[in-house]
């Protein structure tokens, strides 16, 4: 979305409601790391009063008693420190994971509402990235940045107010080190996350490279190709390599600013502490609390300049995870949109087709009218846009001109819900979710009964097939169904729509996969399916559509024949030299 911030100010702004989702656990979160620098900013008073003390500065003399009472002091406040440590390891860390979770929660649900044009354009595993390993280095950050930056605050502040008490012109001086430490830290800071968010981006690329091999091992191994894809893999991980290098060189920059500004501050504390102690400008006993609270000052920005590295990374995660969320839903319900009871009656008028990023029209002023229940079948060469049209009915895009109506209605004033759950479809490419064969056939309608299930198998010709494994429909089916037959997935997603039970059915090359006498069982079946439902077939097999009760023929010129079986062959057409072709291929 245009005018979204993407600076680091505007992206935590946008991720603090993330944060105020907890706010009684980071309260007391915080309400914890109070507790534990108490023990740290108390410390040096106690040595400054033992010290003092003990060389009889300013009348005090040391004590057995003094002894013990500055020990239990100390004592109780390192228990306190225990128990608000475990809090802060414990539940602070339990506090990222419920926003991580919440977070891959929201950008999943927005994926799913996002258009097929989307996946058709963004590469799988850099979805992957962003909703994995990205949202996982948010989990540290949720928790360590309200922390950390409260830690690092509290004793800054305490400690400069107490070293302006011992001594205000060494403090001055050392304090002056602090705004050039910022300045010339943050340039490398800056740097730091553009390249973390560059390895980021780069992961993603590999992940999706590997993911594309390791799905297509059977062709690469067909073409013996494994050279020539270990030779892309290196390409990719040489690439990856020469960023994570940069941004090492950045981040060791970095911390070695730091280091410099942290060296310069405890040379300033030993040679003005020296200096000032031989001419009694300051106390021993002081000075040796001055130096503990300057040591514990420069840890605390160690600490914050250590976790800097994960703080970018964290960022990065927001800006990529808000990257997903700012992408527009180009398909959803109209604030107005019905949800009718369908029958199944489908129009189209003047309807024309423009896929996103492109100029070239698939579909133009296509007029189509297919009453409740009849039998039309769509047939056409390679790349007339049938399965393109079959997309549109669904929704799965939008007409760029005119318009679909169900019942008289345009499908865009439908809830998208209701819409898809009355059209059952059976693409010519199937997928088939890792699993059984149960939980994929109950796909179609989840809260089915086995027997339901068993029964839509035999409609669609799956039973005995099924029933033949080891462990019949239990048997576990493989990444995308790998472990059965193209035949087999394919009668497996048309028993899915058998158990859906719509009343639309969209058929596209349902039953490309089979062999002649399954395909001849299947088209029974889904003969016997389609009677009173309206269904759009699409096929190249000529054979399978010639009971249609309305064959259309479309081309890149649009819908150029309609008739049944025997009026297309009597006009010598299109249809005629499609048939004709089949029948002799």
């Amino acid at each position: 979305m245009e005018g979204q911030q993407t600076t680091k100010a505007g992206l935590f702004r946008r991720f603090i409601p993330y944060l105020t989702r907890y706010k009684k656990i980071l309260f007391l979160d915080l309400f914890c790391a109070g507790l534990t620098t108490a023990t740290d900013l108390v410390l040096p008073l106690i040595l400054r009063t033992l010290t003092n003390a003990g060389l009889g500065i300013d009348g005090a003399t040391l004590t057995t008693r003094i002894v013990f009472q500055l020990a239990g002091i100390y004592l109780v406040l390192r228990i306190i420190q225990l128990f608000a440590q475990y809090y802060m390891a414990n539940m602070g860390h339990v506090m990222g994971a419920r926003i991580e979770t919440d977070m891959r929660r929201d950008v999943f649900s927005h994926l799913t509402e996002l258009s097929v044009s989307y996946f058709n354009e963004t590469k799988v595993g850099q979805i992957m990235a962003r909703i994995t390993s990205d949202l996982n280095d948010v989990t540290e950050f949720a928790h360590h940045v309200p922390e950390e930056f409260f830690i690092g605050g509290v004793k800054a502040i305490i400690s400069f107010i107490i070293l302006l008490h011992l001594n205000v012109p060494l403090t001055l001086i050392l304090f002056a080190m602090i705004p050039l430490m910022i300045y010339f830290s943050s340039r490398y800071n800056r740097k730091m996350r553009d390249a973390f968010k560059e390895q980021r981006h780069h992961i993603g690329e590999l992940n999706a490279d590997i993911e594309d091999t390791l799905l297509g091992v059977r062709v690469v191994k067909s073409f013996a190709a494994e050279d020539h894809e270990r030779e892309q893999f290196e390409e990719g991980n040489l690439t990856f390599f020469r960023i994570k290098e940069k941004s090492y060189r950045y981040m060791a920059a970095f911390h070695t600013v730091t280091g410099l500004f942290d060296g310069l501050m405890y040379l300033i504390v030993i040679l003005g502490g020296g200096i000032f102690l031989l001419r009694g400008w300051i106390q021993p006993g002081d000075l040796v609390a001055y130096i503990l609270y300057v040591t514990t000052m420069l840890a605390t920005v160690r600490r914050i300049v250590t976790f800097m590295e994960q703080f970018q990374r964290g960022m990065t995660g927001i800006d990529r995870f808000f990257e997903i969320m700012d992408t527009d839903i180009e398909i959803f319900d109209e604030p107005d949109a019905l949800a009718p009871d369908i029958q199944g009656a489908i129009a189209l008028e003047n309807v024309g087709f423009t896929y996103p990023n492109e100029t070239a029209k698939v579909l133009d002023n296509v007029n189509i009218n297919i009453p409740i229940g009849a039998n039309v079948a769509l047939v056409g060469p390679s790349g007339g846009g049938k399965t393109t049209l079959s997309n549109l009915i669904p929704r799965f895009y939008d007409v760029t001109e005119g318009r679909i109506t169900i019942d008289g209605i345009d499908i865009r004033d439908i809830r998208i819900k209701t819409l898809r759950e009355n059209i059952g479809m059976v693409q010519q490419d199937v997928y088939l979710f890792s699993g059984t064969i149960l939980e994929n056939i109950r796909y179609g309608q989840p809260d089915a009964t086995r027997e339901q299930v068993e029964e839509a198998a035999r409609l669609a010709g799956a039973y005995g097939f099924i029933t033949a494994f080891p462990n019949g429909f239990d048997t576990y089916v493989g990444e995308r169904g790998i472990k059965l037959s193209g035949g087999q997935k394919q009668r497996i997603s048309i028993a899915r729509v058998f158990l859906k039970n719509p009343p639309i059915l969209l058929l596209d090359e349902a039953t490309s996969a089979l062999d002649n006498q399954s395909e001849r069982y299947i088209q029974r079946s889904l003969e016997e399916l389609s009677e009173g439902r309206t269904t759009l077939t699409i096929a190249h097999r000529l054979t399978t559509i010639q009971n249609a009760d309305t064959i259309l023929v479309l081309t890149e010129e649009g819908l150029v024949e309609q008739g049944t079986h025997e009026e297309l062959l009597a006009k010598h057409g299109v249809y005629y030299d499609l048939y004709t072709d089949s029948l002799a291929s």
